[in-house]
C-alpha cells in the first residue's frame, strides 16, 4: 500500500467507496469464473493449507471474489475500457465506459486491473491508453492495483515493463504475477503461450501449485491482504 495509493484510497472514501470491496478489470483471464469465484463459493472450493490467515481478508472482502465484473469482458484491451460500445447497455448509461460502469455501480475502494495481452497488436497506443485507465480509477477514488501479466506474446516483455514503470510512475501497487509464475513449468503457460495452465485452489497440494490458476489466485489473495492491512 504505498503512499499514492493511501492519498487515493482515503479520497474514495470521502466519495463514498467502499473499503470491502474491490472490483476485477480486465480481459478473458480477469472475468473467468475461477479467478477468485471460489472464495465466495464456500470453503469447500478451496484449501489454504499454511495460509490459512488468509481466511481473515477472504472474509472481509466477502461478495467481491464471484461478482461479475462490468468491465471484465474477453477480447479487452485497456482502448476497450474506456469505450462505451463495450458497456453492458442494460446496467450502464449511453456515454459510459465498462471502466466508469462499474466503478459507479459497485463502488470499491481498490480494482484490479488486468490488461496488456490482448494489447499486442496495438502495443505501440497501449502505454496511452493505459494511462487513461489509471488515471480515470484514480479520479474516482479507487485505488488501481497494476499486475504484470505471465505472457511474452509482444516477445520483448515491452508490455510488462510499462506496467511497472507506470506503477511507480503513479506510486500504485504493483502485483508482479510474471514474476510468481516463473518457477513453474512452462512459466504457468499452456502450449498457445497465453493461457494459463489451471488446477483448482488446494494451496496445500504441491502437485496442483504447479499450475499458475491457483498461483494467481493466491497471489491475488496476498496482494488484497497487504492493501487491507497497509490501509490502516
Amino acid at each position: 500500500m504505498t503512499a499514492g495509493a493511501k492519498t487515493i484510497f482515503a479520497r474514495g472514501q470521502e466519495l463514498g467507496n467502499d473499503p470491502a470491496r474491490f472490483s476485477k478489470i480486465g480481459d478473458c483471464e480477469t472475468s473467468a469464473a475461477w479467478f477468485l469465484a471460489d472464495f465466495d463459493a464456500g470453503p469447500e472450493r478451496y484449501s489454504l493449507g499454511e495460509y490459512d490467515e488468509l481466511q481473515a481478508v477472504i472474509a472481509h472482502f466477502s461478495g467481491s471474489y464471484g461478482r461479475t465484473s462490468l468491465a471484465a469482458k474477453p477480447g479487452a484491451t485497456a482502448a476497450s475500457l474506456l469505450t462505451p460500445l463495450w458497456a453492458d447497455r442494460e446496467q450502464c448509461g449511453s456515454t459510459e465506459s465498462p471502466l466508469d460502469c462499474e466503478l459507479r455501480v459497485h463502488k470499491p475502494a481498490y480494482a484490479f486491473v488486468l490488461v496488456g495481452s490482448n494489447d499486442v497488436p496495438h502495443r505501440d497506443r497501449f502505454e496511452e491508453n493505459f494511462r487513461k485507465v489509471i488515471e480515470r480509477t484514480i479520479e474516482l477514488g479507487v485505488v488501481p492495483v497494476l499486475a504484470t501479466k505471465a505472457d511474452n506474446l509482444e516477445g520483448d516483455d515491452s508490455i510488462n515493463e510499462t506496467i511497472a514503470r507506470l506503477a511507480v510512475e503513479y506510486d500504485l501497487p504493483l502485483w508482479n504475477f510474471w514474476l510468481a509464475v516463473q518457477p513453474l513449468p512452462d512459466h504457468g503457460l499452456q502450449p498457445d503461450g497465453a493461457h494459463l495452465t489451471w488446477a483448482s485452489n488446494r494451496f496445500d497440494d504441491p502437485a496442483k501449485m504447479q499450475n499458475a490458476w491457483p498461483v494467481r489466485n493466491l497471489t491475488a489473495l496476498q496482494t488484497l491482504d497487504a492493501l487491507w492491512k497497509g490501509s490502516d
